[in-house]
């Protein structure tokens, strides 16, 4: 399950050490850790975890058993994204390890990506899935990613390790394994003392439209 540590200034989330797919208990867990995050001031906040994966996104497993409560799952799945995406604090996901689906699209609701540059994938494969994006799902990818970017990443499926991930601008950067975790938190430190009030509004009018569709109730 998550966790979350501090170090000063910066929270450090970690999603967790298996697949971290998103249980509605795992949902819950980590809002209450973003609940902690918002009540300190200074505060900058760090995603990784632990492990082969960052996320592999949706708990097809659960939901498969839960069917009749997939509005209410995809809509507490978006709540999470657009929490993330005007969160009152910088952030950084720092991905170690493979970011699928709905876990790509948590990193990308954050301010910043770091990515191991060697191993590990940033891949949305709906496509190869048979799951078309929902409409506030589909908004974020287009607000964060390239119209290039974007294009490849949801037609086409593809994988993009750290290096290829950063030269299309997915992630800010792509190092050495040993060096994600510190990289992102270097990145960060700086920004803890932004004022909650006035980059929580900056975030809120930059996605305006993305965070209108991630909070549309699902049809």
């Amino acid at each position: 399950m998550p966790k979350l540590t501090r170090d000063a200034d910066v929270f450090v989330l970690d999603l967790g050490d298996d697949e971290n797919r998103f249980h509605p208990d795992w949902l819950s867990e980590v809002g209450a850790a973003l609940d902690e995050v918002e009540r300190a001031e200074p505060r900058a906040l760090v995603t990784t975890a632990t492990g082969k994966f960052f996320s592999n996104g949706l708990d097809l497993e659960w939901l498969g058993r839960h069917g009749d409560q997939l509005a209410s799952y995809i809509g507490d799945v978006q709540a999470l994204l657009a929490r993330v995406l005007e969160f009152p604090a910088p952030t950084v996901a720092a991905i170690q390890g493979h970011a699928f689906a709905a876990g790509a699209m948590l990193a990308l609701a954050h301010d910043f990506r770091v990515m191991r540059a060697d191993r590990g994938f940033f891949c949305l494969p709906e496509v190869d899935i048979n799951l078309p994006f929902a409409p506030g799902m589909s908004a974020l990818v287009q607000h964060k990613l390239t119209p290039a970017a974007a294009l490849e990443a949801m037609t086409t499926g593809r994988r993009f390790g750290g290096t290829d991930a950063a030269a299309a601008g997915v992630v800010d950067a792509a190092v050495a394994e040993a060096e994600v975790l510190a990289t992102a938190v270097a990145k960060v430190r700086p920004l803890a003392g932004k004022n909650p009030s006035t980059l929580g509004a900056i975030k809120a009018g930059m996605y305006a439209d993305t965070l209108r569709r991630l909070r549309e109730p699902m049809a």
